[in-house]
């Protein structure tokens, strides 16, 4: 069983987010980049555990400069046997997932695994458009996955309850919590991955279907109004008056 996991690199939750004078630039100075959570917690772990109970092989890939590969070698350290990087900026959706999809195309892997979405943009388009690429069925926020050779029952979150379905052959899946538990890399594992191999590929030419105008920032948060737990005429007040939540 050979399982490509899509990882992205995105800015650690605590970070400052501030953009260039125009608006259309991500400032990365001084930002700490991290595993997206949804790629590295849920989809990553549960290949691996597939992995080891069916055999086969792990890769991970990830479109992005070279910068990522330190963040790259944490999938590796995690329990990946291999990595790929596509050279290129990540720029949109359709941009990654055709780099994704032409490897896997051309490399022959039984399933793909993403996170549900990635903590910066939160557009969870990728594996839905890995899939219409290859033609292959997709199942999205999956929370659980059991497998039996080649045939799977996957269980997804939809509105308002979970939906099942049975699927023989290759998928794309988005995972999301309750698909697996993190791990976090071990003193092994960290050694051993700075000798498993990292490819790096040229990226194949992608039309820019969208046209990035600018970032805003939300506004800012108001001060925090503490009423004294005397004064519940005045809190009552405000909750009416200024929050109109009653």
């Amino acid at each position: 069983m050979n399982i490509l996991v899509c990882i992205s690199n995105v800015p650690d939750t605590t970070a400052r987010i501030q953009f260039t004078g125009d608006g259309k630039k991500f400032d990365q100075a001084g930002v700490q980049f991290i595993l997206n959570p949804y790629d590295e917690w849920y989809a990553l772990v549960r290949a691996l555990e597939i992995k080891e109970k069916q055999g086969g092989k792990v890769t991970v890939i990830n479109v992005g400069p070279a910068a990522n590969d330190i963040n790259i070698r944490k999938a590796l350290a995690i329990g990946a046997d291999d990595a790929v990087r596509v050279d290129a900026e990540a720029r949109d959706g359709i941009f990654t997932a055709t780099q994704i999809a032409n490897y896997a195309a051309a490399n022959d892997y039984d399933l793909i695994f993403t996170g549900k979405e990635t903590i910066d943009h939160n557009g969870g388009e990728v594996g839905a458009m890995i899939a219409e690429i290859l033609d292959l069925p997709f199942f999205s926020n999956a929370t659980k996955l059991e497998m039996e050779g080649d045939s799977a029952t996957v269980t997804c979150d939809i509105g308002g309850g979970k939906e099942s379905y049975a699927v023989s052959g290759s998928f794309v899946l988005s995972a999301a919590k309750g698909l697996a538990e993190q791990r976090i890399p071990n003193m092994r594992g960290i050694m051993m991955a700075k000798s498993k191999p990292l490819s790096v590929v040229e990226a194949a030419e992608v039309p820019e279907y969208l046209e990035l105008v600018r970032f805003e920032l939300p506004p800012p948060k108001e001060a925090v109004k503490l009423i004294d737990p005397e004064n519940m005429n005045e809190l009552v007040k405000l909750l009416h008056e200024e929050a109109k939540v009653i």
